[in-house]
């Protein structure tokens, strides 16, 4: 095998190399299906083994509810006029590392990087039924994140806004964002950019849409509304503040229709109940379901169930296991032990180590 010429800078490199020594373009074809860099002769990726022969990739669209979430640093742009473009380039790259995984640890997809600005969806490719909670999560993770960052070195001095909105985009289900292809669409993604410009600085903004889906789990404080531009009216908003207390909310069911077609399962639920407590055993019922089934629906008529008849004596506690992030393993423990000695969200180490002792 001979040298390769880079075709970006004419670097000789030694046969075989798949990179440029001296600029770091690639010398190799990328895989079409994961893009792995592989030799140019080779008929198939050494990484997926997919064939390297283009395909064309058909366009792939579909109308999908998302959450678009918006960060940006604050001031950055006046403070960069000062620094040297590798100045510039040494904060970017904490925050814009930090920022991607906190976004992708909750289930977002990270789109693009525009300047100092990180533009996420969640919803999109995989849509998830807690999408916007996901978000408004990982909104609060990476404003945590950042004052980590500060701590760690004080000479950073990162400050972020963050805009977070619901609503219907138009999805590429073929996107491939890590090579800037567009993934969604839509109106949202500026209504959530408009929110993040008026958010005070370490502060969050979300729309309507995102605080009714959220306002069970996490809790807001109304803002004033955000007049946006390009938009005929105010934008109402409201300021996430933190996690609720999970105390038994997220199965909290409100609708009023009655439950149908569902008694056998109830009834299977209450024998297990009965079984337990009669043999003294502990019993283990899965229920398993597409999204929207009413998995959750039974659950709580169970409870109802329970709680509606005084010849029942049942302490409910509940958790949930967690769909993404990590060191998760634990988590629904986690949740009934904090139910069980009133551990809140807001509670500091010492306050929850005295809880969990007086119930215990």
């Amino acid at each position: 095998m001979s040298a390769s010429s880079c075709a970006a800078c004419g670097f000789a490199n030694p046969a075989g190399a798949l990179f440029c020594g001296n600029c770091g373009s690639p010398l190799g074809r990328p895989c079409p299906s994961c893009g792995t860099v592989v030799s140019p002769e080779l008929a198939f990726c050494t990484s997926c083994g997919a064939s390297l022969e283009e395909v064309e990739r058909v366009a792939a669209e579909e109308r999908k509810v998302v959450t678009a979430v918006f960060v940006d640093l604050v001031g950055f742009t006046r403070r960069s006029e000062r620094l040297d473009p590798e100045d510039v380039r040494g904060f970017l790259a904490p925050y814009h590392a930090r920022a991607k995984a906190e976004l992708e640890r909750f289930g977002g997809t990270v789109e693009k990087f525009i300047g100092d600005a990180v533009v996420a969806v969640f919803g999109a490719p995989t849509a998830h039924e807690d999408d916007a909670e996901r978000a408004v999560r990982a909104a609060l993770a990476v404003r945590d994140a950042i004052s980590e960052l500060n701590a760690d070195d004080p000479s950073l001095g990162l400050s972020v806004r963050v805009g977070a909105a619901t609503g219907e985009a138009l999805v590429n289900l073929n996107a491939r964002p890590e090579q800037g292809e567009q993934l969604a669409a839509g109106d949202v993604l500026n209504t959530a950019s408009r929110l993040q410009s008026a958010a005070p600085p370490d502060g969050i903004l979300v729309d309507e849409a995102t605080h009714r889906l959220t306002e069970n789990v996490i809790e807001h404080q109304q803002a004033e509304p955000v007049v946006a531009k390009g938009k005929t009216d105010p934008v109402p908003a409201w300021e996430p503040i933190a996690p609720k207390a999970r105390l038994g909310v997220d199965i909290a069911f409100r609708g009023g229709a009655p439950l149908v077609g569902r008694s056998d399962e109830l009834s299977a639920l209450l024998d297990g109940v009965a079984r337990s407590q009669r043999d003294r055993s502990s019993q283990l019922v899965t229920l398993v379901g597409v999204p929207g089934i009413g998995k959750s629906r039974l659950v709580w008529e169970l409870f109802s169930a329970l709680d509606s008849d005084p010849a029942q004596y049942v302490t409910w506690r509940q958790g949930r296991s967690l769909p993404y992030g990590d060191g998760v393993a634990f988590w629904a423990l986690g949740e009934m032990t904090k139910a069980q000695a009133g551990i809140l969200e807001s509670d500091g180490a010492e306050a929850a180590e005295a809880k969990r002792r007086a119930a215990v």
